[in-house]
């Protein structure tokens, strides 16, 4: 393992300091629980937006703070879910008189901490949603999850939430937005190669430099099927039609489209994704309104990519349309 590393122990700690250090007039950590919040959180007349899963995803979700988007992240360790009473710290600290949107990829340990943190949290009388997402069509369920998981689409509902926030919306409006956005949203992805989590120091799982892991989980949870190594076109037909398929996106409609990088993929690999994806959907009559190339939902040093469609309206597509201040400018 080749990696930027002091102590593995301290990995989260020492990036979520850095990412502070970097941000000091619109960020905060706090490290007795791990996490990071916008400097001017809570605010009383918005509702708080609050994400949260294992690291080793960033951007998601600590370099998605900020107005517009998250109002804190409560991260784990790496692949890890946070614990239930740095969730429950978390929504104290950003707690809202509009209230709390928890939003929840769909794995079990994730689930499980920010439903007893909300559990917590009620009990002290904090007005608490919780949003599941569960974008990913790659299998029903996996290692990890009870029912789909949640990746790279979250961060359309994240924007959306977001933005529905900051235009001052209630807590039931907002939680309709989110839902409304994951019902449309569909993602599915492949690995090129393992990733190396610095606890570990050897990948994740053994892929034959001749194959690829179609319909991978961002945690190398094994996917659809493994095959051989195939032309790039090859590998986005096939993501494009588990993806379009499953929804099912149709002539007519009006599209987000994100080519996502799960980390290791160089971004001249992802435009070349991006290109053929965007013709191939324009053949089937199907318009891509936004477009998304980059990295937002990684998987450490993992080669490989994702593609998402959102299916618009004009509501989502107002939302998207927002502002947002970030860490990274991905928005």
């Amino acid at each position: 393992m080749k990696k930027f590393v002091n102590d593995p122990k301290n990995f989260v700690a020492e990036m979520l300091e850095g990412l502070a250090l970097a941000n000091p007039t619109t960020l905060r950590y706090v490290p007795e629980y791990n996490l990071i919040m916008r400097a001017d959180a809570p605010d009383p007349n918005k509702v708080s937006i609050v994400q949260g899963s294992g690291s080793g995803h960033e951007p998601a979700h600590v370099m998605t703070v900020g107005k517009g988007m998250l109002d804190a992240a409560c991260p784990g360790d790496v692949f890890a879910a946070p614990p239930t009473d740095y969730v429950y710290e978390t929504v104290k600290l950003v707690s809202s008189p509009k209230g709390v949107l928890l939003l929840v990829n769909n794995y079990t340990g994730d689930r499980m901490a920010f439903e007893m943190a909300q559990e917590l949290a009620e009990a002290e009388d904090i007005t608490v949603k919780t949003l599941f997402i569960n974008d990913d069509v790659a299998v029903q369920d996996s290692t990890y999850t009870v029912g789909r998981r949640g990746v790279a689409g979250n961060f359309f509902v994240m924007k959306a939430v977001g933005a529905a926030a900051e235009r001052g919306a209630d807590l039931d409006e907002v939680a309709r937005i989110g839902e409304k956005v994951n019902s449309v949203t569909r993602t599915m992805g492949m690995a090129l190669t393992a990733c190396t989590p610095p606890a570990k120091g050897s990948p994740l799982f053994d892929l034959p430099a001749d194959e690829i892991e179609m319909g991978v989980g961002i945690h190398g949870e094994p996917g659809r099927k493994r095959e051989k190594l195939m032309p790039a076109n090859q590998i986005v037909d096939e993501l494009l039609t588990a993806v379009v398929d499953d929804l099912p996106f149709q002539s007519g409609d009006r599209v987000a489209l994100m080519v996502n990088g799960l980390g290791g993929t160089p971004i001249s690999e992802l435009y070349l994704i991006y290109g053929y994806a965007h013709k191939q959907l324009d053949s089937k009559g199907i318009t891509i309104a936004r477009s998304y190339v980059g990295e937002y939902c990684t998987s450490l040093d993992m080669a490989g990519a994702s593609i998402t469609l959102v299916r618009l309206d004009d509501e989502i597509e107002s939302l998207l349309r927002e502002p947002a201040e970030i860490a990274i400018r991905v928005f």
